[in-house]
């Protein structure tokens, strides 16, 4: 029986994966971290609050329940405005670094990350297609690029010195799902599809019950490993226009780049300059490994899980 602790298990992710871990056969305790009291509860799940920051709590309720698999998903994606670069890194990373030294502290047996594509980077010259085995580059720019850069610095380094504690790390692309509400869908709220000149921005969407069904999966079967977690094909910026049946606006780069500079510090925006980089260069995420080693199909496609977004829209 696999006894599974869940950081993060209150937040939007965390509570669906939750709600799987306790239907799935094997699964004999999920305990949920979360610093705040759960908004949705499981029969049979206990709850704990608990704060990645501190090392001390999670070494004592992984000993207290004898947990033998963690699932990591506790960062900040989403930082509000009074959130500090400081404060991000101290959840994004200290927290990670945390949740690894109290797994090793406590004998846990195997680590379920959330990581990102965002781990790659925005870059001019990312591959079309972006590997496992490509480079980790990050963005300093992107608080939230660079972090999981350095927290997958830190799962390597635990790889190297600590094999007996089995990772498995899904390197996700932008999640979908009928309820998803974010700063990247809103992107999809809006009159017009914002276009950067050139460039075909290209998008992976994955279902967000296919990162639930790999998260379970990982945490009660399944092979150690690092997977890239897309759905199959890539949506461009033009045909995600055409999907959402609206029009494009599309600017140039160095149009955009000013508009953005000048606007933010008026809090026209949330938006910078550095913006630009993120609408041209996203990293586009294989998902073979997903499939031949790992043994997992994405239920839709990027295409259709956008399809599928705006249907789930439109009925709301």
């Amino acid at each position: 029986m696999t006894r599974v602790y869940v950081t993060g298990g209150n937040g939007f992710l965390g509570s669906s994966v939750v709600s799987g871990l306790a239907a799935a056969n094997g699964t004999e305790l999920v305990v949920s971290g979360d610093v705040r009291d759960p908004s949705r509860t499981v029969p049979d799940v206990v709850y704990e609050r608990a704060d990645i920051t501190r090392r001390e709590e999670l070494v004592e309720q992984f000993r207290t329940h004898r947990i033998d698999t963690v699932v990591h998903l506790a960062a900040i994606m989403n930082p509000g405005p009074h959130i500090t670069r400081e404060q991000e890194y101290l959840v994004d990373v200290e927290g990670t670094r945390n949740v690894l030294e109290a797994c090793l502290a406590t004998g846990v047996k195997r680590v379920v990350v959330s990581s990102s594509g965002a781990a790659y980077g925005y870059h001019a010259d990312n591959p079309a297609w972006i590997t496992e085995s490509d480079a980790l580059r990050g963005n300093p720019e992107f608080a939230y690029s660079d972090h999981k850069r350095i927290v997958e610095g830190l799962l390597a380094h635990a790889r190297s010195e600590h094999p007996e504690l089995e990772q498995v790390i899904f390197r996700i692309g932008t999640i979908l799902g009928a309820t998803v509400d974010n700063q990247i869908t809103a992107l999809f709220e809006r009159r017009r599809v914002l276009a950067v000149a050139g460039s075909d921005s290209p998008f992976v969407f994955i279902w967000d019950e296919d990162v639930v069904a790999c998260m379970v999966r990982a945490a009660t079967d399944g092979p150690a490993g690092i997977y890239n977690l897309a759905g199959d094909g890539a949506v461009t910026v033009h045909e995600l226009a055409a999907v959402l049946g609206k029009k494009l606006l599309t600017l140039p780069a160095w149009l955009l780049t000013a508009a953005l500079a000048v606007a933010k510090p008026l809090r026209l925006t949330r938006y910078g300059p550095e913006q630009v980089g993120f609408l041209r260069y996203r990293p586009v995420l294989s998902n073979a490994r997903l499939k031949d080693e790992f043994g997992y199909t994405p239920s839709r496609t990027s295409r259709q899980a956008l399809e599928a977004w705006k249907a789930a829209r439109a009925a709301a």
